[in-house]
């Protein structure tokens, strides 16, 4: 009876009542045709559509490849082409390519094995929607807002070719907002102030933190909360955006986590193309991404932070790499094209492939759940709660350490590559 009577308020109460901790990973510009090609149960393909009408076969592509793709808001109107997913032939690369099949690649799964663990072990959700049809600096902000005051790509580079991303940027820095027929329109200085989770978080005395690089030459422009004006000159600025992003690793070390945590990588770490890391001395090698988040989720099943943890792992956009899942287009922005999303957590469903439709919005509501706040009342309105990512009925069983090559120690020491998300 006692029993009984504890697994019906352990299931009345759900996220609110077992989980305390969400931590966010955002990786970087992958699709899930590209990244978690041929993984069980999801929808993959191994071919796709040039805009010709022909096929082509989808070829092996190192996440090291020192090829960048071109993922612009205009490029992923070509690509998705009124919903036919045809165009990925016809856009550009860095440097460019002898024809347009660059795109149409896979990630070798010898280099992203940590990934393929941590998917088959939890949650793997195959139907995962960026919120918007845009490059990485639209996409953070709806990963902390539900919106991104409709700026739809990058900020520009400085005339000295520096990038900037946010209410540090210098004088003639713009970015585009959403014009007619979904392209670029007219262009403002990256700065906003709309609301956002931390906003909610802080009127209800709940602890958070984003994890960023430091970017000494680069204007904050890993930090998603820098182009929120109320947070750069606020205290937040100061208490709650950390750099190095490797902090993250030592607070979980100290048992110091907030209740909700935004973690960006440096570029190594970030599964982007290694364009542009040429000649820098640093280490390099083509599985740090699958390393880095690997070491996150090990460090926080060794802790005492475990069973009280929902770690989730997405990538902001799809890269210029080919997706054969047409988006639903629910607004002006989006939805974007599929990326890849694994929920880790004691709680999550083992060995689960969600095929349920999730956006960046739902990590927001799910977040929102937890800490039983109200809705910011942008897509988190119209987003599932990944609900059906977790069965809180189950019994928390041990954290079994994924195998890295790299260490803690090897990540924290290694300097900042002080190198951009996006060369376009």
């Amino acid at each position: 009876m006692i029993v009984a009577l504890a697994v019906a308020l352990q299931l009345a109460a759900g996220p609110a009542r077992l989980i305390q901790h969400v931590v966010i990973v955002i990786q970087e510009n992958r699709s899930v045709d590209n990244l978690f090609n041929g993984f069980p149960g999801a929808d993959t393909v191994q071919y796709g559509k040039r805009h010709d009408g022909s096929i082509v076969r989808l070829r092996p592509v190192s996440l090291n490849d020192p090829v960048d793709v071109d993922h612009a808001r205009q490029t992923f109107l070509n690509s998705y082409d009124d919903g036919k997913m045809d165009g990925f032939d016809t856009i550009g690369t860095l440097p460019k390519q002898k024809n347009g099949d660059y795109p149409y690649a896979v990630v070798p799964r010898a280099e992203t094995k940590p990934y393929w663990t941590l998917a088959r072990s939890f949650t793997f959700a195959d139907e995962t929607f960026e919120s918007v049809g845009g490059p990485s600096f639209p996409a953070h902000q709806y990963l902390i807002s539900g919106e991104s005051g409709t700026a739809v790509d990058n900020p520009n580079r400085t005339a000295r070719n520096v990038f900037w991303w946010g209410c540090d940027s210098p004088e003639g820095v713009t970015v585009a907002l959403l014009g007619p027929r979904g392209t670029d329109g007219r262009r403002v200085f990256p700065c906003f102030d709309y609301p956002t989770l931390a906003d909610m978080l802080d009127r209800h005395d709940i602890s958070w933190r984003s994890y960023a690089p430091p970017s000494d030459d680069l204007g904050s422009i890993w930090s998603a909360f820098d182009a929120i004006k109320h947070i750069r000159y606020g205290g937040d600025w100061e208490n709650d955006v950390i750099t190095p992003e490797t902090r993250v690793l030592t607070d979980i070390a100290k048992g110091s986590l907030p209740a909700v945590s935004w973690v960006t990588p440096d570029f190594r770490s970030s599964d982007h193309s290694q364009y542009g890391i040429g000649g820098r001395t640093i280490a390099t090698r083509t599985d740090l991404g699958p390393q880095w988040v690997a070491s996150i989720a090990n460090a926080l099943g060794r802790s005492n932070l475990w069973k009280t943890t929902a770690l989730i792992v997405v990538w902001d956009d799809w890269g210029g790499w080919y997706d054969h899942v047409a988006p639903p287009q629910l607004d002006a922005m989006g939805l974007g094209f599929r990326v890849p999303m694994i929920v880790i957590s004691p709680y999550a469903k083992r060995g689960y492939v969600s095929h349920h439709r999730h956006e960046f919005g739902s990590i927001l509501k799910f977040t929102e759940k937890v800490f039983g706040l109200p809705e910011i009342g942008t897509t988190d309105r119209r987003s599932d709660d990944l609900s059906d990512c977790f069965d809180f009925s189950q019994k928390p069983g041990a954290y079994v350490a994924v195998r890295t090559s790299v260490t803690v120690s090897d990540l924290i020491a290694m300097p900042p590559s002080q190198i951009p998300p996006d060369s376009y």
